[in-house]
Order: structure tokens, then sequence, then C-alpha cells
């Protein structure tokens, strides 16, 4: 049987019930709804770290970041070529290779941004391209293309829109929220989404593709297209509740104590007046959670091109993969971003995969990693010995999941059985400890962490965390 093409979907800082498959009813996803109806729906998937560029790393290699020493966004640790990731080992094993959208597998040098100027990227570019990428259309995030001559900003800049684009993403007094100031066409999404479809419609190539299409939202900027605000359910919105309780974090030990009344790190914190997220008013949040939706609808819509033009080439002889780098607090607990959390809603991402042939619609309740996507891919071309922390999706669910599932950064670890979750964070001014558990407190308000009838869980959390750090290194 000749090998499937194999289509990958990610989008940057996701939350998992943003998506109607998922309950939401606030917008509605009829894409990827269909895809679930024809695939399997994961409800505890989990990404590998709360920030973009581990998880990331994670998705490529199978590996955490332990493993792979891709660990931070802001130090200098990229992703070594010494590790067999998605894109060499499937070109070595005769496939064509091609990424649109966002790559992120090198830290961005965010200390040498400047407003004025858009600067030099090919380096990065080339990195990315050493990885084993046959064909790459590069936007490397919504901000990273005003500050870094990528390919998407070589378009803006040919077409006379790169100053616009440019002075939007520095404007100091949007707090991070405002309409997109171009023609919908120039959307970052609606780029990266254009770009593949063409090169799926264009391929001619005798090999399999295996394919990535990365999206740079809905992560901040808040900037959707104002035409998406009517994809909105506004009495949905306003109907809402978010996940909060009156003084949940008013304790200095708990993790965002500081990121809510002031001087914390989460990504909210920037722009909030006193660097406090408490201090946003209702109105703030109310604009900022319409254009994330918009920009979900957007999604949604790119996915449908494109997943279109995928059948339209290939047929059901596709493997189709939706997920998330990793989700967005997106007002929960009175903040915005994913810095140090475990949260659910930045923890337990999407998870939709298509086999090929299709079938019908199916739940999974078991534990999963987005480690696990690299051997589900294998498995489908089967490719075999190459070494990775996961596990094929269809054989991991059958075994029962993971007993435990994991999440690295740097100076940050966090570990859960499905119930309880331990973070431990040690970098500085971050010295935490937090225990939550689901089953008596789903809503993520209170660190039992102190509490003696959760010792024994918390030991057992304890001595996971240590023995995932002890596993023997990978050659």
């Amino acid at each position: 049987m000749e090998k499937p093409t194999i289509l990958l979907i990610t989008a940057d800082e996701l939350q998992k019930k943003a998506l109607s498959c998922y309950g939401n009813t606030i917008i509605q996803t009829p894409n990827l709804d269909r895809l679930a109806s024809d695939g399997v729906r994961y409800d505890r998937a989990y990404c590998a770290s709360p920030w973009c560029l581990p998880s990331r790393c994670s998705i490529l290699t199978g590996l955490f970041p332990s493993h792979s020493g891709a660990y931070s966004n802001f130090r200098k640790c990229e992703l070594s070529g010494r590790f067999p990731n998605l894109f060499s080992v499937f070109r070595e094993k005769g496939y064509r290779t091609a990424l649109a959208g966002k790559c992120h597998f090198a830290p961005v040098p965010y200390g040498q941004t400047r407003p004025d100027k858009t600067l030099p990227y090919g380096h990065f570019r080339d990195y990315y391209l050493s990885l084993g990428l046959d064909d790459l259309f590069l936007q490397d995030g919504k901000e990273v293309s005003a500050w870094f001559y990528d390919d998407y900003a070589a378009e803006l800049d040919k077409a006379g829109l790169l100053p616009a684009y440019r002075a939007a993403r520095w404007a100091r007094d949007t707090g991070k929220v405002y309409p997109f100031p171009l023609e919908d066409r120039w959307y970052p999404d609606i780029w990266t989404a254009n770009q593949m479809t063409t090169y799926i419609k264009e391929y001619a190539h005798p090999k399999p593709a295996l394919l990535w299409m990365s999206f740079s939202g809905p992560h901040y900027p808040f900037d959707a297209p104002a035409s998406y605000y009517a994809r909105v359910d506004e009495a949905a919105l306003a109907a809402h509740l978010i996940r909060r309780r009156e003084g949940e974090l008013d304790d200095p030990s708990r993790i965002h104590h500081k990121s809510y009344h002031g001087g914390g790190n989460i990504d909210g914190c920037g722009p909030a007046p006193g660097r406090a997220c408490k201090n946003y008013d209702e109105d703030y949040w109310a604009r900022l959670r319409r254009s994330y939706y918009a920009n979900v609808a957007l999604i949604d819509d790119m996915v449908g091109q494109v997943i279109a033009a995928a059948e339209e080439r290939w047929g059901d002889n596709l493997l189709i993969i939706f997920t998330a780098d990793h989700g967005e607090m997106l007002g929960s607990h009175g903040l915005w971003g994913k810095h140090n959390c475990m949260y659910e809603e930045v923890w337990n991402v999407p998870l939709l995969v298509r086999y090929p042939g299709k079938g019908a619609a199916e739940t999974c309740g078991e534990l999963v990693q987005l480690t696990d996507l690299f051997a589900t891919c294998m498995g489908a071309a089967g490719i075999a010995g190459i070494p990775t922390d996961g596990c094929d999706l269809g054989k991991l669910a059958a075994a029962g999941g993971h007993p435990y599932v994991f999440a690295e950064g740097e100076g940050y670890l966090a570990v859960s059985d499905g119930r309880y979750k331990y973070a431990h964070i040690r970098k500085p001014g971050e010295h935490f400890d937090e225990l939550l558990d689901l089953e008596k407190d789903p809503g993520e308000y209170e660190n039992v962490i102190g509490r003696e009838e959760n010792q024994p869980a918390l030991v057992d959390l304890e001595r996971q965390a240590v023995t995932h750090f002890m596993l023997e290194t990978l050659p």
C-alpha cells in the first residue's frame, strides 16, 4: 500500500474548550468538528511544556525538553541536529517535508528587537531547513514577523505594508488587543493556509509528503480581523462563566499571586496596569476574548480549506493530526498567558486524529502526550527503530494510556496522574510548590499541598518527578 501523506496542523496557544467539538458555544468550528467526527477526539492530551519552543521541539522530536535540551524560550538552547526528528527521519525514509507558518525551534533574540526596523532572519531560516525541511514558508509568529524579516515579512515589505504591520505590533496603548490593521488576506493565519493550500495543489513529486501547517494564532496579540467578530455569539460570550474565585490567589505562596496582584511574569502582566492582571476591567476582558474566539473561527475556516485541498490531492490516504503547542488562560483565574501554568486551560490541549481511510467518531479519555505524535506518525508510515519518549497513540490508548503526564521548562516541572497535579518551580524570584486535586476541586482553586490526607499523592508525584529525570539518557 502506498505510504500515507501526513498532515500535522498546529495552532499556537489554543485552549481546548475554544472548539465546538469540545463543547464551546461561543463560536462554531465546523471543520474541526468534522475532523473529530471522522476520527478520534482525545479529551486528556497534555503538552510537554507551557512554553512555545520546548513544546514545539517535543512534537518535532518526540522527546521531553530535558532529553532534547530545548527547554526554554529565552536561553540559547536551540534543538540539536543530532536528534532524529520528524523532518529528518521522514525525508530519509522517502518523504518530502514541508512546513508553512511558525517554527520557533530556536530561541528568538527578543533583546535585539526594535520598533523602527525589521531585522534580518536568514540564519534562522537556514537553521530550520537544516533540521530536514525540503520546503519552508516561514511566518515565525505574529510579533516575530514585525521584529524579524521572515518570508511573511518579506511579502508585506514587497507590498509596502510592513511599516503599518510593525507599528500595530509595537503600539503600547492597546493592551495587545486590536483589530488587524491590514486587509484580511494578509492576516498571518490566512497567509499560512494559503501557502500550504497552493503547495498541496501544485504538489507534483512522486514522494509522499509530510506537511506541517503551523498557525501563529490564536496566540496574542489578540488581533483577529474585525470581519470575524460576527462569528462570535456575543450573548454566549457574555453568559460564559470564567473560572475565578474571589481571593484564590491572595496567598503569596501561590504560583500566580504576583501575576494577579502585580509584578508577576505571566504574559498578561506586561501590558496590564501596574503589571497586575487584576487591574484589567471587564470591557478589556470582553474585547480580548471576542478577538481570541474570532481568531479561532478564522483558523477553523483555514483548516477546512487546507484539508479540502489535501483530500482532493491524496483522497483518504491521509493521516491528519490537529493540536496546539499549549493552551491559554483566557481570563481563567483572572489571568491571560501561559507562564508557569499547570492549569487545564494551558496543559490539557485539543488533539484530533483522523487515520487513513477515515473512520467513525471516537473519543479517548486516556492520558496521552504530544510526545506521542512522532511515534504515531512513524507507525502510520511503517517506520521503526527511532527511539522517542512517546508511544503510538493507537497502541497507547489500547494499553490504558500513560500512568503519568509531565510538563517541563526552564526551572519548571509539573506531573499529574490524572487526578492530582504537582508543580515544582525553582528560578530567580519564583520558588513554588503546588498540589491540585481535580476530583475535589475541578476549578483548580486550592493548593492542597499541606493537607495531611494528600501526602501519599504528593510523595508519589514527587517520586515520579525524580524518576522522570533519572531515565536513561538517549544516545
